[in-house]
């Protein structure tokens, strides 16, 4: 395995403790890292959903529901939440605290260390298309379902400090049609002008930001 570069440090516990909506834009930017006996792979966050339980009716936790695919949103934020979707494994990052289960969906990435890894675990060439979709990532990056339940603030999967984003775009989630309300809600976030982003729709509205406090 590659040497992995000494700046890279997992973010500590307390990042994780932000409100879910501030955890979700604060995440853009950051570098998501996998290590693996294959070796490192590490992209950029660029996009991201939140998905606020119970009240949500898109999350998988609506009404407090509480299965052996949920049971770790309702343990402490800054778990690994993965689940099947279409025979694909997608990533999220839990938030809201014990008992109180929300979690952010991690929709793309701008791929960073490992790249000719990831594409071999992709069969592609085309740097654009490797981590521009939820699915797409976890495959590029070597994330399976055993990452179930992990802290992300240690070694295999990790988040560390990466930049802080110029502008932040607002819209709404992506694939939750049938949700009522909840479809409309602007809690998809996206780093404005990213080609890395899984679908470039229109945005609500933009936060232009200038400097950081997340770190």
């Amino acid at each position: 395995m590659g040497e992995i570069p000494k700046e890279i440090i997992p973010l500590s516990h307390d990042f994780y403790e932000q409100p879910t909506l501030e955890l979700s834009k604060a995440l853009l930017g950051c570098l998501l890292v996998k290590e693996t006996e294959q070796g490192m792979a590490a992209g950029y966050i660029v996009e991201t959903e939140a998905y606020i339980g119970p009240g949500d009716r898109a999350a998988h936790s609506y009404n407090n529901r509480r299965t052996g695919r949920t049971e770790v949103m309702f343990h402490r934020s800054g778990l690994t939440y993965t689940y099947l979707m279409h025979t694909h494994c997608l990533f999220n990052v839990v938030s809201g605290g014990e008992e109180n289960p929300e979690a952010v969906l991690v929709r793309a990435l701008e791929p960073r260390y490992g790249i000719e890894l990831m594409k071999s675990r992709r069969g592609i060439k085309d740097i654009t298309n490797l981590t521009n979709g939820p699915g797409k990532l976890t495959k590029s990056m070597g994330i399976t379902m055993e990452d179930y339940g992990s802290s992300l603030t240690l070694p295999p999967l990790y988040i560390a400090k990466g930049f802080c984003p110029e502008s932040i775009s607002v819209g709404k989630r992506i694939g939750i049609d049938k949700s009522g309300e909840a479809k409309d809600y602007p809690w998809r976030f996206w780093i404005t002008h990213n080609k890395f982003v899984s679908r470039h729709q229109k945005s609500e509205y933009e936060i232009k930001i200038k400097n950081s406090n997340n770190y």
